[in-house]
């Protein structure tokens, strides 16, 4: 009993080692998952105490729950029984495909990455590359909204910088759910972009039944209070003009609404831009389909050459931030105060009168979204010379044009954001970066739009167009 028992050393690695995993897992990983769960649980009462809306409970359920509830919904299982017999296919099957829509849909929110990690990101970002600045609020009307109903963001979009954006202003207030589209699934980004509480979207699936699921994940949202964000545009605008909406996300949204149910649906319409896009360049190129377009390893060293440049010019102190980036929030639109006032019920129309009164209703969204949209210095500046680009203003003549612009907007009700409350300030700031982008060249103390860079100019004068009806350069 007492003999000295020899192990080799590649034995008695392996016991240590299994020793040591069952360490882990029975006893040091209990002890942090309940150490994270009281830390987040923590987070989760002081945000809710601090937000106008609360976390609803959909959004901190587990994530295997709400695919199990996504998955076994009687209207996907009908759905899924109707494909597989008209497809000749198996159940079995058409069920492991439901599987994975759910999996890929179904988000995994995390209180703490959004609150502690995602906020202090996304602050950072966006403070670092622009001066940010909230415009306009409709505090009053803002105030009135009851915390029970279900808030829907609808954003106009000129950058993917509008995601950072608009969930870093918002974080005062609630946390946002974005539709993600398919250019985020890449690891580890889709990770975190899953615990920020996105949920992904295949843009013009053709796949009836994925439609089926990424609907009733919607409706599912909605009808327990997550709050939204959505862009109606459904994709970065090209020009900088304002899109038609493309109403799928809002159609999902209105089909089961029942102004008679607990819950209202309250659209806020959100105003976004900026002196300058980050995108613009790419956006531009799509003007020109004729063009040479830059190959993926290409795009990516000019990607790389702007990044280490800027880097350079922060680390020697010569860096200015891109200008600024604005946001706006408009007036409230009540779900249930508007089909009252028509006498809709959207639940006992057919598909093709609730498409009808979806699409008039998603263009008074983007109504309401143009309204709100603030002129920037850039725009505004941008506006003057592509209205007669070829002609040579003196920079007396030029500021008259802009103080005058600054009255017609003011008068027609838009939303200006005047630096330091100083129009003086604002004529010099977006002449000075359109001089510096060489957008506008200066000779013998006459300012004139660079041939060559016309679009670019169109496109941020186009971003304050709807405001008269007029695209640049029409």
């Amino acid at each position: 009993m007492s003999d000295t028992v020899t192990l080799p050393w590649w034995a008695f690695l392996i016991l240590a080692g299994l020793a040591g995993w069952a360490a882990l897992v029975l006893l040091l990983a209990p002890g942090m998952r309940w150490f994270f769960r009281r830390r987040i649980n923590v987070l989760i009462g002081e945000v809710n105490a601090r937000l106008h809306v609360e976390l609803p409970s959909f959004k901190l359920t587990r994530r295997q729950v709400l695919i199990d509830r996504l998955f076994h919904d009687p209207v996907v299982q009908a759905a899924a029984a109707a494909h597989a017999s008209e497809q000749g296919a198996s159940l079995r099957v058409t069920w492991r495909r439901v599987d994975r829509y759910a999996r890929e849909i179904v988000p995994s929110f995390n209180a703490y990455i959004y609150f502690r990690v995602g906020y202090a990101l996304a602050r950072t970002v966006a403070r670092t590359l622009y001066r940010v600045r909230i415009g306009y609020v409709d505090e009053a009307a803002l105030a009135e909204v009851s915390p029970k109903s279900t808030i829907v963001f609808v954003i106009n979009h000129r950058s993917n910088m509008d995601y950072v954006l608009a969930a870093f202003l918002a974080a005062e207030r609630t946390a946002l759910s974005y539709a993600v589209g398919e250019w985020a699934r890449i690891w580890p980004l889709q990770q975190l972009i899953r615990a920020m509480g996105a949920y992904f979207v295949r843009r013009n699936s053709g796949d009836p039944l994925y439609r089926i699921v990424l609907a009733r994940y919607v409706q599912m949202a909605t009808t327990a209070g997550v709050t939204q964000a959505v862009f109606p545009e459904g994709g970065l605008t090209v020009d900088g003009l304002l899109r038609a909406p493309k109403f799928g996300l809002l159609d999902y949204m209105l089909k089961g609404f029942d102004a008679n149910g607990d819950r209202d649906l309250v659209f806020i319409p959100v105003g976004i831009n900026y002196d300058r896009v980050l995108e613009d360049r790419t956006q531009l190129l799509k003007l020109r389909p004729d063009q040479p377009r830059p190959g993926r390893w290409r795009g990516l060293v000019v990607g790389a050459e702007f990044s280490l440049r800027n880097l350079w010019l922060i680390v020697s102190g010569r860096w200015h931030r891109f200008g600024y980036a604005c946001v706006n929030f408009g007036t409230p639109l009540s779900m249930r105060a508007y089909v009252r006032e028509r006498g809709l019920h959207f639940p006992g129309l057919d598909e093709t009168a609730r498409r009808a009164e979806v699409g008039r209703f998603a263009a008074q969204l983007m109504d309401a979204i143009g309204r709100v949209i603030p002129v920037l210095p850039v725009a505004l500046v941008a506006e003057i010379f592509a209205r007669d680009p070829e002609r040579a203003l003196s920079g007396f003549d030029l500021k008259a044009a802009a103080h005058a612009r600054m009255r017609e907007l003011e008068a027609d009700g838009a939303h200006l954001y005047i630096p330091r409350h100083d129009q003086e300030y604002a004529f010099e700031v977006g002449l000075r970066m359109l001089t510096l982008r060489r957008f506008v060249m200066e000779s013998e103390g006459l300012f004139r739009a660079a041939p060559d860079q016309l679009d670019a100019l169109r496109y941020y004068a186009n971003s304050i167009a709807h405001l008269h009806g007029k695209a640049a350069g029409a």
